[in-house]
């Protein structure tokens, strides 16, 4: 029976020898991350911001130049459109308007009625009025669902694992989120509350990919109790190289239509997830692992020879 198999048996990568530039490169990755986020910044959504966001189809391929002009006439300052899944669909945004959350709605209302007059036959699919007080509480809410999540999952591989384990996770997830808010700047997507919930995923996705890694190495320090950290480590995460990569290929597989033909909000989602995902899965080979051979190197080997000495035989069993 044919089994097809991303990555050949018995490989013998010796990823450790990247282990210094794996570090650096991702530091200087996360520390450009940081900068992006307070200059330009991200583009918050109306969920953060607030503002008004309209979603309307037109009886016939939008006229933009009208349509725009027709409702910058309406005094509500700044109007934004976008074209997304047909060319009759649009997408209108406008900035938050002074006043109360009562005057998002009818500021709301009366774009509402301006399109019905100026285009007959437009349907309003869907409007979302956002005042200051309700972003404010989104985007408080939002950030203590990461910080929550970032929490309960140190807790979990703080008590699975050895502490040096649950040091490189935490570490390593912190760099990738970093990362995954300088993908927000760089590329301008919405930071919205689906932004949050992508961040979510590619974090229990990211923890998933180094618990099977860790497990494995887990393992073998039982079992070959005299082999270096530094060739265990490599030979652990060859031995699951096919699981990681075959997972995330799946994973991929899955997303990329949704970033296709997902429509706008989940077209953003998608895109976030691919570049998680790939982001995951190289991170827990070149920064979570040798994270672990730092911190282990004389910790986990206690009382075991010397490297230079040490076989690689499994330790016997009475």
């Amino acid at each position: 029976m044919f089994h097809l198999r991303l990555v050949p048996d018995n490989t013998k990568i010796p990823f450790m020898n990247g282990r210094i530039a794996g570090l650096v490169v991702s530091a200087v990755l996360s520390i450009a991350s940081v900068i992006l986020f307070f200059h330009p910044g991200l583009n918050y959504g109306i969920d953060f911001r607030g503002g008004i966001v309209i979603e309307a189809r037109t009886p016939q391929a939008a006229d933009f130049a009208s349509l725009r002009h027709t409702l910058s006439g309406l005094g509500m300052g700044q109007v934004a459109l976008q074209e997304f899944g047909s060319p009759q669909d649009v997408l209108i945004r406008l900035e938050r308007q002074p006043g109360d959350d009562a005057a998002q709605q009818v500021a709301a209302d009366k774009v509402r009625n301006t399109l019905a007059q100026s285009i007959p036959g437009t349907q309003v699919r869907r409007v979302e009025a956002v005042g200051a007080s309700v972003s404010g509480e989104l985007f408080a809410n939002g950030m203590l669902a990461l910080g929550l999540a970032m929490l309960a999952m140190l807790v979990y591989i703080w008590f699975r694992f050895e502490w040096q384990f649950g040091f490189g996770a935490v570490v390593t997830l912190i760099l990738d989120i970093t990362k995954i808010v300088g993908f927000y700047a760089i590329t301008d997507i919405q930071f919205n509350l689906t932004a949050v919930a992508a961040i979510l995923t590619v974090m229990g996705y990211s923890v998933n990919d180094k618990v099977v890694v860790y497990d494995r190495m887990r393992e073998n320090l039982r079992i070959y109790k005299k082999m270096p950290l530094r060739d265990l480590i490599d030979m652990s995460i060859n031995e699951t190289l096919n699981r990681t990569v075959g997972t995330s290929v799946c994973t991929l597989l899955s997303i990329i239509p949704l970033a296709l033909f997902g429509g706008e909000a989940l077209q953003d989602f998608g895109i976030v997830l691919i570049f998680g995902v790939i982001l995951a899965t190289s991170s827990s080979v070149f920064i979570a692992a040798p994270i672990l051979l730092f911190l282990g190197e004389n910790r986990l080997r206690r009382g075991a020879p010397d490297s230079a000495s040490a076989g690689n035989t499994p330790a016997t069993t009475p």
